[in-house]
Formats: C-alpha cells, structure tokens, sequence
C-alpha cells in the first residue's frame, strides 16, 4: 500500500513535514509502522499550492529514502497547502504517471488502499469516465481511475457526494464480478482552499488515517515546543500514520467518514457510498 500526508497552515517550507519529524514521510517510506508492510519505495510525490493557476507537482519512481532532488525541493519550496504520498504498488507498474498525487486542473487526489482485482473490472470502470476527461488520464492505476470517475460524478462541485457515487459503482462493479470487498481507501483531494479527506472499505476495516489536534490546544499542552509555536492556529495535518509521539496530538479518522478543512474550520461526518 501506501502512506500520504495533507498539510494546510502556515507557510513552510514542505521538508518541516516530510523530512525533519522523527518519523516524517521520508522515514515511513522505509519503516512504515501502521502500513500493510514497512517499506514503501515505488516511488514518491508532492504536489503544492502557491500563487499560480494550478497547483506544482513533482513525482518520481526512485525510493523516497535516497532521493536527492526531493531533499533540495522540500529545503526550499514554501507552501500553505501541500500533498506528500510514498507508493508501495499493488500491482500497476513504478512509473512516473502512476506516482501520487494526481493533478486536473486545481484539483489534487492522492489515495491509499487498492480496487480489488482491478484488472478484472478496470475495463468496465474506464467506461464510466466521462469522454471529454478520458483523455487527461496519463497512467494506469486503480487511484488515477478512481479520480477521474469522481471527476465524472461531480467532484469539483460536491466532493463528498462525488466520490460516494464513486465507491458505490466500484462496489456495484466489484460485486457483479464476485468480488467480496471490492474498494479499500483513504483519500485525500483538495482545490487549494479546502481539503477533504476519506476513509472507506467494503470490509469496514479500511487502512489507518489520523488527524491532528487544534494548534491553539496543542500550544496549551505544551507551551515550550518551539516547533508548536512557530505555526498559525489553522494549521492542521491529515496523516497515514503520526510523525512522533507527542501525547494528545492525533485522532484517528473513524472508520467509513470523511472530513473537511477549510482554514481553522474543520468537520467530520459519516461517509456512505451513494448511487
């Protein structure tokens, strides 16, 4: 599987998060704790928001572990709004196209977990992509798919309802083909003001997500961390798996829910998939 975290807050430079934490992104992608296995290095991403039109985006099949250029990118890139996604392929080829996060327009998804036996219905499922967006897809994964099926249903009008009408015709494909428990995901997609974040399977046991704690609260908890109190209050991070130990610091995201982040406004609801 994978591992992926979405920062929005204060601006900094993207290496505080993926790099510096004892276990940032970079350290997960060789010692994964809550991951299906420890290592993850089929490649890596980071897209990011700034003052142009759509957001910037750098993707590559090497290890994250021993890539130098991402050191020098994180060191000196700056953002308000950033994806970060290590791969472990379930069975699509390490390719550039098939590194996370995928990219239309303004919009960023990235996404952990699989479409089941996903070259058996994948046929069926491309038919459903809208005609005028086929063409925009660029790899061969069962995530990129499903971001563009989402794009087909609506998502950059309705999110949520988008990618519910998303899982139910996985799961509607799935079942015809006699797949027990045919979608396993977390996901996150944003438009650079707002994040939203899901996390779903068919078996209701999906893979791990976190959530951190309001910065004003964590500052109250520990007021000498100088790393706490260099961001703004509306700094939040959705995370596969926490950066450290710091009692109080994350939530885990409930099982079949979604969030939303939008500055210092956050929102958990129920995620149920929807024809």
């Amino acid at each position: 599987m994978c591992r992926w975290i979405a920062y929005s807050g204060s601006p900094v430079a993207l290496g505080e998060v993926i790099l510096k934490p004892a276990r940032s992104l970079v350290h997960q992608s060789l010692h994964a704790q809550e991951g299906v296995e420890p290592t993850n290095g089929d490649g890596f991403g980071v897209g990011w928001y700034d003052d142009g039109p759509e957001p910037g985006l750098f993707r590559s099949t090497a290890p994250a572990w021993g890539d130098r250029n991402l050191r020098e990118l994180a060191t000196h890139v700056k953002s308000h709004f950033f994806f970060g996604h290590i791969r472990a392929s379930t069975g699509t080829s390490v390719q550039q196209t098939n590194c996370h996060p995928f990219r239309f327009g303004r919009w960023l998804w990235m996404h952990n977990g699989l479409i089941r036996e996903f070259k058996r219905v994948k046929r069926e499922l491309a038919l459903a992509v809208d005609a005028a967006l086929y063409a925009s897809i660029e790899g061969s994964t069962d995530s990129e798919l499903m971001f563009f099926l989402a794009l087909t249903f609506g998502l950059e009008n309705d999110p949520p309802g988008a990618v519910a009408r998303m899982v139910a015709l996985v799961e509607a494909v799935g079942r015809r083909h006699a797949i027990e428990h045919p979608i396993q995901m977390t996901v996150a997609t944003a438009d650079g003001r707002r994040l939203w974040v899901f996390r779903h399977s068919s078996e209701r046991n999906s893979r791990s997500l976190y959530y951190s704690t309001h910065m004003h609260t964590l500052r109250a908890m520990y007021p000498d961390n100088p790393r706490l109190a260099s961001v703004s209050d509306d700094t939040r991070l959705v995370v596969s798996e926490p950066f450290g130990e710091l009692a109080g610091a994350w939530h885990a995201v409930p099982e079949s829910s979604y969030g939303i982040v939008e500055g210092d406004h956050c929102e958990l609801h129920e995620f149920r998939p929807a024809g």
